[in-house]
């Protein structure tokens, strides 16, 4: 069979070297494509070329030069020709694959490998997939390959060649290597296993050298590289798992945990015992689990909390971080995935002067979020806001927040007898663990104040069954509860790559049982796309289950109280459950059904 290769303009051949021969990408050349495209006409050429030679410009790369000129995309109208899409184009020209750099795909100790950071900036290329059969090595040049024999002979391997985003490669270039270098000089060119007896199945190794220290400079750049890196790619969670020889680094964004890095064990005790420091822990204990707590910045200037906390694990201390951001007490409840019905019903609950509101929910919940944005909502200048919490998740400088400490006897309970003495107008109360907070909660409510709190159940009704458990009277909760409010967090689609598709009756049928729903003409499944790193979902919002006590579910309410009767009255009287709450965000095309299915317990 024979084949017709494409026709080649005389523009992309322009482009094009000699055999054998390297051509740096020339601004006029490629100008000529985008003429022949359509992008601009000559005379813009003309100028740009003009404008260039007018300024020392001569090493910033052509690409960046063009995306600076803010010129507008001629085939997307509304569209700019930015530095992504320039570089797609250049890809196009040079006929090699474009790659997005995705950094959680990079392997950083396998790519630094393969050249040195000289070589790797001198030849502006950076290896991004190192295999058994070939190495991929990413450039903003496609038309310079003098480097190619060199790489060829020391990997002995095929090279894969991709374009990327100049500045892209720039910046990790420089990260990845500075973190490799980093990390190398903390373990130490003889470095063996460290000597610990927190790791029970250390292996003794005699002569080795000692372990880097926790202020070491090489640590320090560690630990800020782990922190920065975090912030930019949204993660909500960082953990430092310990293991025999080597250490893992893993973040949890979107609810989901990525490995974006493997780091030799004395060096990861050394990261941990520097943010143990930097967070006010003890570094010497190493035995107990341990929590603490920093304040920093992101690389845009924007304050972030952490919490720390720490357990000792057979091979070391492992550690997880939880990042705060304070922009989430900015958020609407629009924002936060309350719909129309939901944020009507839950101002309802929140507008009452005293009684209490309970939300529940598993961990990662987002009970805290919701807690909080309600809290900075109600906290005006003519209220008195406080709360006790174990720990405290945020500070927030319009609230007056005050931590469990056991140690020293303090309570969820002794707190809020000591919050009760100083005023309050609103109290939360991080969690109603026991009999004794239940009953201190509700003392609260009763002299008038509004409590906010959280408890630890599947769905809303079973919020009153659990404090019937805990052996509070029944008379009490029907005088004091105003509402249960259950919550989980769905990953919303990506809006870039999200695709159309049929939802089978039976499938829906089973996501909005018992009720009897319309089948949505357009509903949405993921995708994948570079954006969302092919998982098809960014970001995420929560979907509700609100439950305002009424007359009636106060008739059920006893010390043989029926859990199903109360669930039957709440969904008459208008409460939604949590998998029909993600059913209409479905509908509305911001999640999966298979998301919501995942999420989202049994209605009964």
């Amino acid at each position: 069979m024979t084949t017709v290769a494409p026709a080649v303009s005389s523009a992309v051949l322009k482009l094009r070297p000699a055999p054998g021969h390297d051509r740096p990408l020339d601004l006029r050349d490629f100008c000529d494509l985008l003429v022949e495209e359509g992008q601009m006409t000559q005379d813009e050429l003309e100028k740009l070329v003009d404008d260039r030679r007018g300024v020392n410009q001569s090493k910033q790369h052509v690409l960046v030069y063009l995306a600076e000129q803010n010129l507008p995309d001629r085939k997307r109208p509304g569209h700019m020709l930015d530095l992504d899409t320039l570089t797609q184009k250049l890809a196009h020209y040079s006929g090699q694959p474009y790659l997005r750099i995705d950094p959680l795909n990079i392997d950083a100790a396998k790519v630094t490998e393969v050249m040195s950071v000289a070589f790797s900036q001198r030849h502006k290329i950076l290896a991004v997939e190192v295999t058994d059969r070939d190495v991929t090595i990413a450039s903003a040049e496609p038309f310079v390959s003098s480097w190619e024999s060199s790489i060829a002979h020391v990997m002995r391997r095929p090279i894969k060649r991709v374009v990327a985003n100049p500045l892209e490669l720039a910046r990790l270039t420089t990260e990845l290597y500075r973190l490799s270098t980093s990390i190398q000089y903390a373990t130490g060119k003889d470095m063996g296993h460290r000597s610990t007896l927190t790791n029970l199945e250390q292996m003794l190794e005699l002569g080795k050298g000692k372990d880097p220290e926790a202020n070491d400079q090489h640590v320090v750049n560690i630990v800020d590289w782990l922190l920065q890196y975090a912030f930019e790619q949204r993660a909500s969670d960082i953990h430092i798992e310990p293991r025999r020889d080597i250490g893992n680094v893993r973040f949890r964004i979107d609810g989901v945990l990525y490995t974006v890095y493997q780091i030799p064990v004395q060096v990861l005790t050394a990261v941990t015992s520097r943010l143990k420091a930097l967070s006010r822990m003890n570094v010497a204990e190493k035995r107990r689990p341990q929590d603490g707590r920093l304040k920093t910045k992101t690389p845009e200037g924007n304050e972030v909390e952490l919490r720390l906390s720490t357990m000792p694990s057979a091979f070391g201390e492992k550690m997880v971080m939880r990042i705060f951001d304070p922009d989430v007490l900015l958020k609407s409840f629009g924002d936060l995935g309350f719909s129309t019905d939901d944020l009507a019903r839950w101002q309802g609950m929140i507008g009452r002067k005293h009684g209490i509101v309970l939300i529940t929910g598993p961990t990662g919940s987002g009970k805290t979020t919701t807690l909080y944005s309600t809290l900075k909502t109600l906290a005006t200048r003519e209220v008195n806001v406080c709360t006790i919490e174990d720990p405290i998740e945020m500070v927030e400088s319009s609230f007056n927040q005050m931590q469990v400490q056991e140690n020293i006897e303090l309570t969820f309970a002794s707190g809020v007898k000591a919050l009760l003495r100083q005023d309050p107008d609103i109290i939360m109360i991080g969690e109603i663990r026991n009999l004794e907070t239940a009953e201190i909660a509700i003392q609260a409510a009763l002299t008038g104040h509004l409590v906010f709190s959280s408890l630890h159940t599947n769905d809303a009704p079973t919020a009153i069954t659990r404090l019937l458990e805990l052996g509070v009277p029944g008379y009490l909760i029907k005088a004091t509860l105003i509402g249960v409010v259950a919550q989980r967090l769905v990953r919303i689609l990506c809006p870039k790559c999200k695709r159309e598709t049929e939802v089978d009756a039976s499938i829906w049928q089973n996501l909005t049982a018992p009720w009897q729903t319309t089948l949505p003409k357009k509903v949405y499944e993921p995708a994948g796309c570079l954006e969302c790193r092919e998982t098809g979902y960014k970001g995420r919002q929560g979907i509700y289950e609100i439950m305002q006590m009424s007359d009636g579910l106060r008739t059920l309410v006893d010390s043989k109280a029926d859990l199903a009767k109360l669930r039957q009255l709440a969904y008459r009287e208008g409460m939604c459950s949590l998998r029909l709450s993600g059913a209409q965000k479905v509908a509305s095309g911001q999640t999966s059904v298979l998301e919501v299915l995942r999420v989202a317990p049994q209605s009964h």
